[in-house]
């Protein structure tokens, strides 16, 4: 039997799975690590402490699957997209903490790049709607802000990359400084037109060229790994989104795919087209198993199941996640309240990035139960609201939407999905699409698959949730949505 590792480097926790050919899950590691918080709207990560967790896991993995390095074909790596690390490349240490993908601390830089003109260029280059979610602002502040940066930068001394970069060069020791086009197309430096890093964009955000890695396609041999024992090749490299449409099968244009995490990920494969959205959508670079260009029109909700988290931790309404089905099904709607969990801005696709959250609707009879269904209903509305653009959009028509992530399991949830968007909702065999991306990536790479049609033979579903509400309900559900949206904009 053939054995491939991936490496899932995710927002709360890493995590390594170990799958067979056949695409089944043999065994799995996850590690969780701490979420810094150093003044409202900051949000950062030890990227040292993410590279010990998810080596940790790798071990672990292995030990619990009864296998050796010499047992697994390749590795794969897939990761929390955006986050931005600065490392010195003699040393190979941090030299600030990674500045996480939900962080905000560079709106006012955002506004002056906006009130300069840029947004409209940046975006017919990049894709991208100019905020401060993407790399390159937060790499900007990053050599602005730690002393002697911008001049090490300049004289090649340190290495710029995401998640995915930072875990190659640790797993190579020093000897693989590389992305893959998915990632390199969340940077806001990377022309996906043009598949090359765009001089113009390194000038108008001051960014020295010398920091960046090399950009290869997502499934690619580019290098090897000893440190468990073994030389392990890295044959896939992929964002955890793009990922997960791969692991999904979403191979041709038109099959969208939603990613119930920390946040919700709504990408639509659009082959060898770059759609350009009207309506508050991303083009981005979808995985590349060879030269040819691939893209996706994507959505992101920036507080999906980490609204959960917060019932849990803030409000102290549950003891475990997995309780608030429970809660919420212990009533039969949500009584009117309406939930706007914008707790660090509004993403796709209304893009408010100074909105708070908001719960309105309460009256005398509402109770926690009430709450936590309109949290859970909050994950649905937005997701809705991304299809919808994806619709207006109009640039492939939507039959299906494949669905995994965490809260994927939530029956409920999926079933006011499939209400709201009048369309199947269907959940794999497989929910961690994620790793099993990276890990049909690696195997690619290094010819376990001869090509994709092998990896679409295996998805397998494992329960289609199908619309059961009128469509006139589901309509009046989605502008009392509106409403409260327009409430905290």
């Amino acid at each position: 039997m053939t054995y491939l590792l991936a490496l899932d480097q995710g927002t709360s926790s890493s995590r390594s799975i170990i799958f067979n050919e056949r695409g089944e899950l043999i065994a799995t590691a996850q590690q969780e690590f701490r979420q810094i918080f150093p003044q409202p709207g900051w949000v950062e990560h030890d990227a040292m402490e993410i590279w010990q967790g998810q080596f940790s896991t790798c071990q672990q993995v292995l030990s619990k699957a009864g296998l050796k390095a010499t047992d697994i074909a390749a590795l794969g790596i897939t990761n929390q997209r955006e986050t931005t690390v600065l490392w010195d490349r003699k040393t190979g240490q941090p030299l600030y903490h990674a500045i996480v993908w939900q962080d905000r601390r560079t709106e006012t830089y955002c506004d002056e790049l906006r009130q300069q003109g840029y947004a409209g260029r940046i975006q017919a280059k990049t894709g991208l709607i100019l905020d401060p979610y993407f790399s390159a602002t937060k790499l900007k502040w990053l050599l602005d802000n730690i002393p002697e940066a911008r001049r090490r930068a300049q004289a090649g001394e340190l290495a710029f990359g995401t998640i995915d970069s930072w875990l190659a060069w640790q797993l190579s020791e020093g000897s693989l400084h590389v992305t893959d086009v998915s990632n390199a197309s969340r940077t806001m430096l990377y022309n996906i037109h043009d598949n090359k890093w765009d001089e113009e964009l390194l000038s108008w955000f001051d960014i020295p060229r010398a920091l960046l890695p090399e950009v290869l396609p997502s499934s690619h041999q580019f290098g090897h790994s000893k440190l468990l024992g073994a030389a392990i090749p890295i044959a896939g490299i992929a964002g955890d989104q793009q990922a997960a449409l791969f692991g999904q099968a979403c191979f041709t244009p038109g099959m969208a795919k939603n990613t119930y995490g920390t946040g919700c990920f709504m990408l639509m494969h659009t082959g060898d087209q770059c759609p350009s959205s009207h309506n508050g959508l991303i083009s981005t670079a979808a995985c590349q198993t060879d030269s040819r260009a691939q893209y996706a029109v994507e959505g992101s909700v920036f507080i999906g199941g980490a609204v959960v988290q917060w019932l849990r931790d803030g409000l102290k309404a549950i003891q475990h996640s997995t309780d608030v089905e429970q809660l919420a099904a212990s009533v039969p709607d949500s009584g009117g309240v309406v939930f706007v969990p914008s707790f660090t801005g509004l993403g796709a696709p209304y893009w408010v990035p100074a909105a708070k959250g908001a719960i309105l609707g309460l009256s005398r009879g509402s109770t926690v139960a009430h709450i936590a269904r309109a949290a859970l209903e909050s994950i649905a509305f937005q997701s809705t609201a991304l299809l919808q653009a994806m619709v207006r959009d109009a640039v492939f028509p939507i039959k299906e939407l494949r669905v995994d992530g965490g809260a994927a399991a939530n029956n409920m949830l999926l079933q006011f999905q499939a209400d709201l968007l009048g369309i199947p909702v269907i959940r794999p065999k497989v929910t961690e699409t994620t790793a099993l991306g990276a890990a049909y990536l690696a195997g690619l790479g290094v010819g376990v698959y001869k090509n994709m049609e092998e990896c679409a033979a295996q998805w397998q579903m494992d329960r289609q949730f199908t619309p059961a509400m009128s469509r006139d309900e589901a309509n009046n559900l989605m502008k009392n949505w509106e409403v409260a949206i327009g409430k905290v904009r």
